[in-house]
């Protein structure tokens, strides 16, 4: 396994083969967002709850019949509370 950064397209080519795994259509998957998000919640609270933010983010997501607008908006959101956090915040 190599540690070096994947070059974008392989990002793209990962999100493809996945989305089609899941029955998911890549286009609708605000990747951007998904990616500040858990930049933010690694920086500032801890980097092992950046994918379980974007995991609770999709599960919102589904639960709620979500579209991207609203994937979108609740990852400002939870970009947001990172930013913010201390610990022992609720």
């Amino acid at each position: 396994m190599s540690s070096a950064p994947l070059p974008p397209e392989a990002l793209d080519d990962w999100l493809t083969a996945l989305a089609d795994l899941l029955q998911l259509d890549p286009a609708e998957v605000p990747v951007g967002d998904l990616l500040d998000l858990a930049r933010d919640v690694a920086h500032n609270v801890a980097r092992p709850a950046a994918p379980l933010s974007t995991f609770l983010i999709g599960l919102a997501a589904a639960k709620n019949g979500g579209t991207s607008a609203d994937i979108e908006a609740a990852c400002a959101a939870a970009s947001e509370l990172a930013r913010d956090w201390a610990p022992g915040t609720p």
